[in-house]
């Protein structure tokens, strides 16, 4: 476990998920301290990541959804050599553990839409041992607390969080952060 990862997540519970360049030019005017690039492509993902570092914050970028880039190991060799990313956003157990051995920080992402769902993420643990997880949607209170007691690694969740109580609940859950693409729980 990336104990840095781990302090800086602490330090700043709510996490910018930014989906556009207006939305991450929103969050750097915040406190956030760690911000999760959810768009790009191969051209412009080290542009994006340059933006983030610059304004002395965590970046994370999202693999899956930078157009482009694969689903094999070779794209986190890509964002380590070719941007100044601190680590990895994945579904992907196999680039979890490529992340790993190149020493970013790692988060999977987990969509938990049935118990099958949420059985499997401790089997996928077992293998790709992340940094974090991220469950989404974040909104599931209970989920959320058997979770944080099913598994060792920290929870963070994401999704349909759009203000302070539901920050407050998810928290309250035993999740140590949450992810959103909603501005207004970037000012919290």
């Amino acid at each position: 476990m990336n104990h840095e990862f781990i302090h800086a997540i602490e330090a700043s519970p709510v996490i910018g998920a930014v989906k556009s360049m207006e939305g991450l030019e929103k969050c750097l005017t915040s406190d956030i301290g760690v911000i999760f690039i959810l768009f790009g492509d191969i051209c412009n993902i080290g542009d994006i990541v340059e933006k983030v570092k610059a304004a002395g914050r965590v970046a994370m970028v999202h693999l899956d959804l930078i157009a482009g880039l694969g689903n094999k190991e070779i794209v986190v060799d890509f964002i380590k050599k070719y941007t100044k990313a601190d680590g990895i956003i994945t579904t992907k157990a196999p680039l979890i553990k490529r992340a790993k051995e190149l020493g970013l920080y790692t988060v999977q992402r987990f969509f938990v839409l049935d118990s099958l769902a949420f059985e499997n993420i401790g089997r996928q643990l077992g293998t790709s041992r992340p940094d974090v997880i991220e469950v989404l949607p974040g909104l599931m209170p209970k989920v959320i607390r058997r979770l944080t007691g099913m598994c060792h690694v920290p929870v963070i969740a994401g999704g349909l969080i759009g203000d302070r109580e539901d920050v407050l609940m998810m928290l309250d859950a035993g999740a140590m952060a949450i992810s959103s693409t909603n501005e207004a729980t970037w000012f919290i």
